[in-house]
């Protein structure tokens, strides 16, 4: 426990530090300082800074996914449980913006990396893909989401919407972003009527292109 504590204190005083100085401005003392920890202690934990500044990007999949396991009951409806995830994953990056930042940072380095570095990366985001991907496998065994797609892939999308939502649409009016909206546009759409035959023609449009 008081590894893991000290860990923690640790990787909360650079995302703390990140607030108004990029990673790189900050050094390994002044974590330590900030810290109340020796410079050694720091090496104990991460390997370098690098891996320091990764594992604390990582840690918002950790705790999104701690945070949706307690506070998302599986006990209701699948839209209901869809919300309610949404709205527990707005307020964390809402509370939680640096860390934000980090995150998608350190996804931009990831996807130019190959190796260990990617797989641990796309290890943790699977993490969180998978607990948003349990409430959409409860949706097609309630027979109201479509089972043609892979429910990690709905999940991924929808994660999309919400990380647009946080960094792009903050000027936006609450109510042209607000969970309930968002929602409601991914399991709807945009469209007024969105029929059978609107989707056949879409579909031998997109055919005719490829061709």
């Amino acid at each position: 426990m008081a590894h893991n504590n000290k860990q923690k204190q640790i990787m909360r005083v650079v995302e703390k530090l990140t607030t108004n100085r990029r990673f790189h401005e900050i050094t390994l003392e002044e974590v330590a300082e900030a810290a109340g920890v020796g410079k050694g202690t720091i090496y104990r934990y991460f390997a370098d800074k690098d891996d320091l500044f990764f594992q604390v990007a990582t840690s918002g999949f950790e705790e999104l996914c701690e945070l949706l396991k307690r506070t998302v009951p599986r006990d209701s409806s699948f839209p209901e449980e869809l919300l309610n995830a949404c709205k527990q994953i707005t307020k964390f990056f809402a509370a939680r913006r640096q860390l934000l930042q980090m995150m998608q940072t350190e996804a931009n380095l990831a996807y130019r990396r190959k190796g260990k570095i990617r797989r641990r990366w796309l290890d943790r985001r699977k993490m969180l893909v998978n607990v948003l991907a349990d409430i959409f496998y409860e949706g097609i065994a309630e027979g109201v989401v479509r089972a043609d797609i892979s429910a990690e892939v709905m999940a991924t999308y929808l994660l999309g919407l919400l990380r647009t939502r946080a960094r792009e649409l903050q000027d936006v009016p609450e109510n042209m972003k607000n969970c309930k909206l968002l929602v409601d546009m991914f399991l709807n759409g945009v469209c007024m009527s969105f029929n059978k035959a609107s989707i056949q023609k879409m579909a031998a449009a997109e055919m005719a292109f490829n061709l």
